[in-house]
């Protein structure tokens, strides 16, 4: 069976009602990074950051994953798919994805501020306790923080990523700008015979030697189309 790994983006969720950060009218546009997305700015008011990211946990209550999820999950009948996600949603899951690698941590999850990476301390949460407070505390008595890679912390599992990507006979990058590292390095590792697609509705500036199919479609039709040639390619040869 060939390897097929995804590489999704904000691009993905955003159809099911989740704001980029990137975008006018972004999470950005209401929080600058430095207050929510940083060690810095967590230290300096972790009262707005958990208060931040129960919100967000909240909208994860009112949104479904749309047609791009669930073509995602739907191509495990024809390949080894693995989801690698820079989204810290759990839209992937929810569309019955088996295997995804989170680059950048995960929203439903929390875990503690003196020892993030720990698996011992990361701990997922029901709904019914997406309401994290000050004073709710980790296993080594720490704040419980958000699950998250903020900025200007390690990426843990891009290693792993690396691994899958360099095996991949086809990699799929749908939704993402390639601007965050090192999430947009992954293509380099892409061997040179794999197929590699681009799903954007936006002109995206892919900066590679490697030849990349491009799908100008937002993600659900993107996906449509990229469904149907990639099963069609593999019963031909």
């Amino acid at each position: 069976m060939k390897k097929l790994v995804v590489l999704s983006g904000a691009g993905i969720s955003a159809e099911s009602g989740i704001s980029t950060f990137r975008d006018a009218g972004g999470l950005w546009d209401k929080y600058p990074v430095e207050q929510v997305a940083t060690p810095e700015g967590y230290a300096a008011n972790p009262e707005l950051v958990t208060r931040f990211y129960n919100g967000l946990r909240k909208k994860l209550l009112t949104v479904r994953p749309n047609r791009a999820h669930e073509i995602v999950a739907e191509l495990e009948q024809y390949f080894d798919v693995t989801v690698v996600t820079q989204n810290v949603d759990n839209l992937h899951e929810r569309a019955g994805s088996k295997h995804i690698i989170h680059l950048h941590g995960e929203l439903t999850k929390v875990t503690s501020s003196y020892d993030p990476n720990n698996p011992k301390y990361i701990k997922e949460l029901k709904p019914e306790d997406f309401e994290v407070k000050i004073g709710d505390k980790a296993q080594d008595g720490s704040q419980l923080r958000p699950f998250i890679v903020w900025f200007g912390e390690a990426v843990p599992e891009i290693e792993t990523a690396i691994q899958y990507v360099q095996q991949a006979d086809i990699f799929v990058i749908i939704g993402t700008s390639l601007n965050v590292y090192p999430a947009a390095g992954l293509l380099h590792y892409a061997p040179q015979e794999a197929a590699v697609y681009l799903i954007d509705p936006k002109e995206v500036r892919v900066n590679s030697a490697h030849p990349v199919h491009v799908i100008q479609k937002g993600a659900s039709e993107g996906m449509e189309i990229l469904k149907e040639l990639i099963i069609k390619e593999a019963g031909e040869k």
